[in-house]
């Protein structure tokens, strides 16, 4: 695949397509932890849901340096400059295990305080921990999936991890169901099953990855010298990564405010919210195929200043992302009560959920434009406006918007999910506006 000759909506459709199906089973996978989670209680149910801006923070560090690190190589690959890029490629590896060990030991002090914070207690608090404990145990599994990921990518590589995550879905049915009721000699876990299930299929997806990485131009047999850290590359990939894994961090974040404003309305509510963003995801899945795109194939045009190729990548991620989610909002809008009720019977979490689901509808191509403009700055190794804007959207407008309509205003639940809607669309069209003069800037004029 070169993706700096081929047509542009090709190596998008090549690179987007296996990788929003692996997201695809990733989410299902997340799903199926859900479906099992309901199956034990709706306090499990809660507690999976509370547990899920904590476990972001991991997806967000691993993905952001990911993205950092895929930028850096695929930009030093269009510069046809290959040491270079075995060089990021190494001490990517070799960074995303140093930073997995500090995130473990941060994880398990601090996560009482964190889910304390967030109103969980007694039993409800056990199983929070109970199952983030595990997860934090299993973070260099995460990590490093993300870092070999980041190098297969930069290589136009998808299917691979693509591949990984299908197979994940399937071997989480089964150990799902075996560890959380137990049998075959193994005792019942319970929630803590979950995680188990979790770790054991990320591990096993080390091993895959890191053979499929071996296999490549970027991996030699007598590399392992060059894992040694080197000051000047990690703080290379750091400075790319950190602003990366910052933005999503802000997502987590911003799902923690969520969820601090909504928990006053009940568990109810954040069952109901927890379940619903799973639905969400499931109908933005083409949307994360399109960055991994954006960001590689802006990487390498970038690193052989074919700048009008990089202005077609946005063009036509645009266009592609706004067929897709025309469809996903009439799914969800109309589907939305029948797809809450495959995960739970309480009929006040399927309204509450309902009730989201149908606003945040018309939310999505507001995510696609965000989306594949924050990617595009990325791939031009631009990475700070996408930390701004998203503390901006997650944390500095929420807190205030919510606690004003939620609060002070006293509108109920109902004007937590409008104040997501506004802030949303706002933060999009000023995304949409700075990345054009970005790329007017950087690309010259566009056509």
């Amino acid at each position: 695949m070169n993706l700096t000759r081929e047509p542009v909506p090709k190596l998008i459709r090549s690179i987007a397509v296996p990788a929003s199906v692996g997201f695809f089973f990733n989410t299902m996978f997340n799903i199926v932890d859900t479906y099992f989670g309901g199956t034990i209680s709706t306090q499990a149910l809660a507690a999976l849901s509370l547990s899920f801006p904590v476990f972001f923070i991991i997806l967000a560090l691993g993905s952001g340096f990911a993205t950092g690190t895929t930028a850096l190589i695929a930009t030093a690959l269009g510069a046809s400059l290959k040491p270079q890029a075995k060089m990021f490629a190494i001490q990517g590896i070799t960074f995303g295990v140093l930073m997995s060990m500090g995130i473990t030991v941060l994880g398990i002090w601090s996560s009482p305080w964190l889910f304390t914070m967030l109103g969980a207690s007694g039993e409800y608090l056990a199983m929070c921990l109970v199952y983030m404990d595990i997860i934090f145990l299993g973070t260099v599994f995460f990590i490093l999936n993300f870092m070999l990921n980041a190098i297969l990518n930069a290589l136009g590589d998808t299917r691979s991890f693509r591949n990984f995550l299908i197979v994940s879905f399937f071997l989480n049915i089964v150990l799902d169901f075996w560890f959380i009721y137990g049998g075959a000699g193994v005792p019942p876990m319970g929630i803590a099953g979950i995680a188990v299930a979790t770790i054991l299929i990320q591990a096993l997806g080390s091993v895959y990855l890191g053979f499929q990485v071996s296999r490549t131009e970027l991996i030699c047999d007598r590399c392992s010298r060059d894992m040694i850290p080197k000051l000047h590359v990690v703080k290379e990939i750091a400075r790319q990564g950190i602003p990366s894994s910052m933005n999503l961090m802000t997502v987590g974040l911003g799902v923690f405010v969520i969820t601090y404003f909504i928990s006053s309305f009940g568990k109810e509510a954040v069952a109901a919210y927890g379940v619903a963003i799973r639905i969400e995801q499931l109908v933005l899945l083409p949307t994360i195929g399109l960055n991994i795109a954006t960001v590689t194939i802006v990487a390498q045009n970038n690193g052989a200043r074919l700048y009008e190729r990089i202005n077609e990548v946005v063009r036509t991620a645009l266009a592609y992302g706004g067929v897709l989610m025309v469809m996903g909002t009439i799914v969800m809008f109309f589907l939305s009560p029948h797809l809450m009720k495959c995960f739970t019977d309480d009929p006040l979490v399927v309204d509450i959920g309902t009730v989201y689901l149908r606003i945040a509808s018309f939310l999505l191509y507001a995510y696609v434009i965000l989306f594949v403009n924050v990617a595009a700055l990325q791939g031009l190794k631009q990475p700070m406006y996408g930390l701004i804007i998203g503390f901006i959207r997650q944390v500095a407008l929420p807190v205030p918007i919510f606690y004003f309509l939620g609060h002070y205003l006293d509108l109920g639940l109902i004007s937590i999910w409008w104040g997501i809607f506004a802030i949303n669309w706002s933060s999009a069209m000023a995304t949409f506006f700075y990345a054009r003069a970005v790329l007017i800037k950087t690309t010259g004029a566009l056509s």
